[in-house]
């Protein structure tokens, strides 16, 4: 499959899933909320994953055999500028766990976490399933981190930051300098950063995303990044992430991580090798790219036609679209009245957090057709 025709698939094909996104709501609903994509996988993923089947490969997983270190370092390094040591590695279950693993091994039960919300909403809930407190350092304009909030926390104990990179689910990606501050702050209070940059990949054009680990020698001896192939691929079911360091000392950390949380799914490391080392699987991402800018621009288009008082400003990054409703007096949440009015689901504002009132997460990794569709439910469902 080459063309972007090819990718996606229609409506009836993308109803035969058995994902959480296609079995959670009734059939005559159309799921545009939990973060995956309506695209067929890139052949070379399909075929690594159809030949294990093939020969009955449906064992234990083992990351270092297989080579995914070395897949993910050339993959960062040719498309995220990102220098990656393969000997810095570990490979997770997913991104999440490897996070949740990570706070229990840097802080104490009781310490802080920060978080900046609105941002993904399952941060809230490792860090306080580990025993930690939430600290909130809400995003400035519910957009951009706020640098000096970031700082003064870390001043006052919080020993984490959960660095969303690029921000789900605002779309956007932090500066080089806002990055630079939160390391240095960092290095100054003895505190870390955990970098979530699973949508770092689906950066669109006009952006830039620079990796955590490459802002400098502060961001190399507090920081973690973590990633997947799971978004940019579309391979959130096979359980398959990596955490990367770039320094002796946090090396020292992540050793320190439980042998339970260092256990991927073998699929999910036979088609992340597949997705990182395959020209094939980046001539897809190519395609995926062109599509979701494409998509970004319709909705746009879209909104302002069909409902010109929503507030809506293009994802830097990612196929997300956080958009204010708050205009169509549809109150904090506006999702339910939306899926029983216009039969559309998409992911409650609330749930993010503080400053997700009045807001909606709308995923168009999707079809320009299911994007029209989508919007034409959300107008119906906000009397627009």
């Amino acid at each position: 499959m080459t063309s972007q025709q090819q990718q996606h698939l229609g409506l009836e094909r993308l109803r035969e899933r058995r994902s959480a996104k296609w079995t959670h709501y009734d059939d005559d609903v159309l799921p545009a909320w939990v973060a995956e994509m309506d695209l067929q996988l890139a052949e070379p993923i399909r075929a690594a994953l159809g030949r294990a089947l093939e020969i009955g490969d449906s064992g234990y997983a083992d990351a270092d055999a297989a080579g995914l270190a070395q897949a993910f370092a050339g993959f960062a390094g040719r498309r995220l500028g990102w220098d990656v040591d393969p000997a810095q590695m570990i490979a997770v279950p997913d991104v999440v766990r490897g996070l949740s693993a990570m706070v229990s091994v840097l802080t104490e039960p009781g310490d802080e976490v920060i978080v900046t919300p609105p941002v993904y909403h399952p941060f809230f809930t490792l860090v306080s399933e580990s025993g930690r407190r939430v600290r909130e350092v809400p995003m400035a304009d519910g957009r951009e981190l706020d640098v000096d909030g970031i700082d003064a926390a870390f001043a006052d104990g919080a020993r984490v930051l959960l660095l969303c990179s690029p921000h789900n689910p605002a779309g956007t990606i932090p500066s080089r300098e806002q990055l630079e501050a939160v390391a240095d702050s960092a290095a100054r209070h003895g505190a870390w950063v955990l970098a979530d940059e699973i949508h770092a990949p689906l950066t669109l054009p006009g952006a830039t995303h620079v990796p955590f680990l490459e802002i400098g020698e502060a961001a190399r001896e507090r920081g973690f990044g973590l990633t997947s192939a799971s978004k940019t691929f579309n391979l959130a079911g096979f359980m398959c992430a990596v955490v990367v360091t770039a320094s002796e000392t946090a090396w020292a950390e992540l050793e320190r991580l439980p042998q339970l949380a260092r256990h991927p799914g073998h699929f999910g490391v036979i088609g992340s090798v597949a997705a990182f080392a395959e020209p094939g699987s980046e001539a897809w991402l190519d395609e995926t790219i062109t599509l979701l800018d494409g998509n970004r621009t319709l909705l746009g288009e879209l909104l302002a036609e069909q409902l010109p008082e929503a507030v809506y400003t293009p994802p830097a990054a990612g196929y997300l679209a956080w958009i204010d409703l708050s205009a169509y007096g549809l109150g904090p949440d506006p999702a339910p009245a939306l899926l029983e009015r216009g039969r559309i689901a998409v992911s409650p504002g609330p749930q993010f957090g503080t400053g997700g009132d009045g807001f909606i997460r709308l995923n168009i990794g999707t079809s320009p057709e299911l994007v029209r569709e989508a919007v034409a439910r959300i107008a119906k469902g906000a009397g627009g």
